[in-house]
């Protein structure tokens, strides 16, 4: 298994030279807390939010520029900040927006793309204000179907992992389900809870709060998230810690239906798949990972400098400073890089 791992990673980070930058870093916007993703035709749009308003830029040439950022809509009282913020994804004919209030409230929008017109459609949460520490990700598949994970406070008033799921074309999510109860009380709170998902293969991972120690555990569902196994921790350490890192690191699920998951533990960045050792990416924090066919890209910041490592480069690659950095695979070995400095959205294609 170590060995596979190894050839995994090595898969990402050696199999080319190093890549060149195509065009110098563009602002965007003022605004934090970008998401960024590419519908099933190409298109690439961001999220991100300014006060209490949401914003979507978006590109129809592959990240060489956006347009004018369109307002999505007002959500009052929105948290915003420290992986707080509208969430993104899309897929073959609709792209949804989730944002989440400080009463608790998940609210959303999604965008018919033939219509690029966002509607307000209500909220996710079947129990009102139920998602107080406004912690979630959303992922979608092929077909126009979206599902999403948050941290949830309706059992036992205290943080668990709550999952729903929205059919293609449908307009009201699923029952919500709890996905993972901690057997200490809660999970990890301050950490952002992550999902990606292939065909049926729904894939979860979070910062749990198990015997002292804050360590990352993914649970997956086979059946499109009607049943999730129990859950398994991600690496071979582990991290003995009395608060919280306020860092939940990124999951993808690439075309072979295999899980591959990042994240930070006491200043470092690892990388590891369910059942495998752990390896060792560097030092830094507020990692992600974003996975297109056979291209993977790991993102994170050490300080205030960003740093990605893709399968088209050799050795992490520095793209600007600032925070937040979110990044995606384009074609012909080009990556959309995309974060926030000083309340400016930053992008460059790389």
């Amino acid at each position: 298994m170590k060995k596979a791992l190894l050839s995994v990673l090595l898969g990402i980070i050696l199999l080319a030279p190093a890549i060149k930058a195509l065009a110098a870093e563009g602002a965007i916007s003022t605004g934090s807390q970008p998401e960024v993703s590419a519908d099933g035709k190409g298109i690439i749009r961001i999220v991100f939010g300014d006060k209490d308003n949401i914003f979507c830029a978006t590109s129809v040439n592959q990240g060489v520029s956006f347009s004018k950022p369109a307002l999505v809509g007002h959500i009052t009282n929105m948290h915003l900040g420290m992986s707080r913020g509208p969430q993104l994804a899309s897929s073959a004919n609709y792209s949804v927006i989730t944002a989440m209030d400080k009463s608790g409230n998940i609210h959303w929008f999604r965008l018919k793309h033939s219509s690029s017109k966002w509607e307000m459609m209500g909220v996710i949460n079947d129990i009102n204000q139920s998602a107080p520490e406004g912690l979630m990700g959303i992922a979608a598949d092929k077909k126009d179907n979206f599902y999403a994970v948050w941290l949830d406070t309706r059992t036992g008033h205290r943080n668990q992992v709550y999952f729903s799921g929205l059919a293609a074309k449908g307009t009201g999510w699923s029952k919500n389900i709890l996905a993972y109860q901690s057997p200490d009380g809660h999970v990890c709170e301050c950490c952002k809870p992550s999902i990606a998902v292939h065909g049926q293969e729904v894939a979860i991972m979070f910062r749990n709060w198990l015997n002292g120690s804050r360590d990352l555990y993914v649970t997956k569902s086979v059946d499109g998230g009607k049943v999730f196994q129990p859950a398994q921790k991600m690496g071979t350490n582990t991290w003995a810690l009395n608060g919280c890192p306020m860092d939940g690191g990124g999951i993808v699920v690439d075309e072979a239906n295999s899980i591959h998951t990042v994240w930070q533990r006491k200043g470092e960045i690892f990388y590891a798949q369910p059942g495998g050792s752990e390896i060792l990416i560097g030092k830094g924090r507020n990692c992600a990972i974003a996975a297109a066919g056979t291209k993977t890209i790991i993102s994170y910041q050490e300080n205030d400098t960003l740093k990605v490592l893709s399968a088209s480069n050799k050795n992490a690659v520095m793209v600007g400073k600032g925070g937040f950095l979110k990044s995606i695979p384009l074609g012909s070995n080009q990556m959309l890089c995309v974060w926030e400095q000083d309340n400016v959205i930053k992008f460059k294609k790389i």
